[in-house]
């Protein structure tokens, strides 16, 4: 199954007093680009966060947020440093003997020092966390390939309604190329009647012409290779996977082939068929841009 590259997911992991909640989302990209925003507290876990949604995406400009509370009541402990709250006492004192100021250094004034007191986040098992988070981040991974994949089977579906299309037109150009030469053969009759009137007609004259104007308008190989581009996309849509560079790629050839029987074109019929198959091209080359 083939997967758009666009989609949502999300998913919540509530344990104990944590709780995860994961949310991501993406947009077209040439290339895999992540970003992740998340408390400063996890940003440890980068990395690994990062492996884990490799393993889900390929492609696409993937943006994750990443929210996580601690209902647990002690999670800071404050610590009391005797030994700079001792150094501080005996600076505040050599200042008072030596401007001969007045020591009325209380323990509140010694208390707001700097680094006296401090909070400090109590140690926290990380491998525990990390299982909890991860748990979390796949969740939201499964929605979100999911999304993808019910985006996808509605772009398969419409990208091969359009080949399909696309078939129909170039069979009717193959059908069309004799009908353009026998009338391009008879016209050549005609004005050869109207212009030598009984004279005889040089048969082989008019061959020679014919078989000149067919080959400068034949569009056999065009066609051929068209079709074949033409099943190689389909076939490549209904294996699935990540093609879209892939898909990118025979679109352009497609394209290519379009333009030479454009170019070609003698006639207004087939030159309306050939821009039709162009149009269509383009919408599928539209298309295939939203493909991982």
């Amino acid at each position: 199954m083939i997967k758009s590259m666009t989609g949502f997911g999300r998913c919540e992991n509530h344990q104990g007093s944590r709780k995860f909640i994961v949310e991501m989302k993406a947009v077209n990209h040439r290339y895999f680009d992540v970003n992740i925003k998340m408390p400063k507290k996890l940003s440890y876990f980068e990395a690994a966060i990062r492996n884990v949604l490799k393993q889900y995406v390929e492609r696409g400009k993937l943006d994750v947020f990443i929210s996580y509370e601690d209902d647990a009541k002690e999670t800071a402990a404050l610590n009391y440093n005797e030994a700079l709250a001792a150094e501080y006492l005996r600076q505040f004192r050599q200042m008072a003997q030596t401007f001969g100021l007045k020591d009325d250094i209380s323990v509140s004034v010694l208390g707001r020092c700097p680094e006296v007191f401090t909070m400090e986040e109590q140690d926290i098992d990380e491998e525990e966390i990390w299982a909890e988070l991860k748990t979390a981040v796949e969740g939201a991974c499964r929605q979100f390939v999911a999304a993808r994949e019910r985006e996808g089977e509605a772009l398969q579906t419409d990208l091969l309604d359009k080949l399909e299309r696309m078939n129909e037109n170039v069979t009717l150009i193959e059908t069309r190329y004799p009908q353009i030469v026998a009338e391009y053969r008879k016209r050549l009759e005609e004005k050869v009647h109207e212009l030598l009137a009984d004279v005889q007609i040089d048969e082989a004259r008019i061959a020679s012409e014919v078989i000149i104007f067919s080959d400068r308008i034949c569009t056999d190989e065009e066609t051929v290779r068209l079709k074949s581009h033409i099943a190689t996309m389909a076939d490549t849509l209904k294996r699935g996977g990540s093609v879209g560079r892939k898909l990118d790629f025979i679109a352009q050839e497609m394209n290519r082939e379009a333009n030479t029987i454009l170019s070609k074109a003698n006639d207004l019929q087939t030159s309306n068929v050939a821009i039709d198959l162009k149009t269509e091209i383009e919408k599928i080359r539209e298309q295939i841009q939203n493909i991982e």
